[in-house]
């Protein structure tokens, strides 16, 4: 598998391509913005986007969707409880300042144990609610990388103070369905740095 990532916009959200080495197939999770940024690396990649995976659908996540499946046609994958969240984008970004399009709507919602498939790649849908009501993570096949979203961060955890966020059911989701993954497994989170399993076990403050 081939990755590829980028902070986009003031957020610093972390914007991921995966690409399937074999087929060149390829999806990108969490388009928060800079459109033009992602397209021109997807470009020089020379991969055939595939699919769009939303980790949640706050504004800083879903910037440059609209972009992306304008020039690509992929298939928008989201979880069904985020769609009221995806619906009142165009408002929630006036709140913080931010002026984006309202985008499409999601071809296809996730849930627990699903795979996202490009390629002969595959990731499975673990939900972690808590930071957004529909929250997921994605783990690779090969238990290697876990995309977490805002769920699990360096040194931290998302923030819970917005529409549909519970501190009590992060922690559940960080303690049930990442910290059983494995020291091991590698944490790619929404914003800042990599980190892994067992550094946050022991050493994250909230844990």
């Amino acid at each position: 598998m081939l990755l590829h990532s980028i902070a986009v916009t003031m957020f610093m959200t972390n914007c991921f391509i995966l690409a399937d080495e074999e087929t060149n197939e390829a999806i990108v999770i969490d388009p928060g913005g800079e459109e033009e940024r992602i397209i021109q690396i997807i470009n020089n990649m020379g991969v055939n986007i595939v699919g769009i995976v939303n980790t949640h659908a706050h504004v800083d996540h879903i910037g440059a969707l609209s972009a992306i499946k304008d020039a690509y046609d992929a298939e928008i994958m989201l979880h069904q409880l985020e769609l009221p969240i995806l619906k009142s984008s165009s408002k929630m970004g006036r709140l913080f300042g931010v002026e984006i399009e309202q985008p499409p709507e999601p071809d296809r919602f996730l849930a627990e144990g699903e795979q996202v498939v490009f390629g002969k790649t595959k990731l499975r849908v673990v939900e972690t609610p808590g930071h957004s009501p529909g929250g997921i993570s994605l783990v690779t096949s090969d238990n290697t990388y876990c995309f977490a979203g805002d769920t699990l961060f360096a040194g931290s955890i998302g923030r819970t103070d917005l529409p549909g966020g519970d501190y009590s059911t992060l922690i559940n989701s960080i303690k049930t369905k990442l910290i059983p993954l494995g020291d091991e497994m590698k944490v790619l989170p929404g914003h800042g740095p990599a980190t892994t399993i067992g550094v946050e076990r022991k050493h994250n403050p909230f844990l």
